[in-house]
């Protein structure tokens, strides 16, 4: 992990802190780590194991996914985390809303890769049930 990440991975658990309104040591006693390593990460002195990480984002009802990026241990993926972090990091919506914002995104994303073959096109099934000009019996009756 590089050190700037370090830094910039405390200032992001901070920042989801305060946005949670958790107190360092509602979020240390929430995430079962100790109060001064928690402060320690939140000030870039301390660098995580991936399990802390974990820990600490199940508290903050963040993905674990997000905090491995902002940590460097992971790299960020079509573009999946950003969407995942923008919503996160927004101060003007309440943590119940981001998680129902992120849960949506996420059934959208499961519905279009069970509709999707590998390369975006539509399945076998999901093309079967087109309606088509040479086969009106496709077609569907409301």
């Amino acid at each position: 992990m590089v050190p700037g990440k370090v830094a910039s991975l405390g200032e992001y658990i901070r920042d989801q802190r305060k946005s949670a309104q958790y107190s360092l040591r509602q979020l240390a006693d929430v995430a079962g780590v100790s109060n001064p390593y928690l402060s320690q990460i939140e000030r870039g002195l301390k660098k995580p194991s991936a399990e802390i990480l974990q820990q600490i984002a199940k508290a903050l009802r963040i993905s674990a996914e997000t905090l491995y990026v902002q940590a460097g241990i992971l790299e960020e993926r079509d573009g999946h985390s950003d969407v995942v972090a923008a919503v996160l990091g927004d101060a003007a919506i309440g943590e119940r809303h981001k998680r129902v914002l992120l849960d949506i995104y996420e059934s959208f994303r499961r519905e279009h890769a069970v509709e999707s073959g590998p390369n975006g096109t539509a399945t076998a099934k999901r093309a079967a049930a087109r309606p088509t000009a040479r086969n009106p019996s496709r077609r569907k009756t409301s």
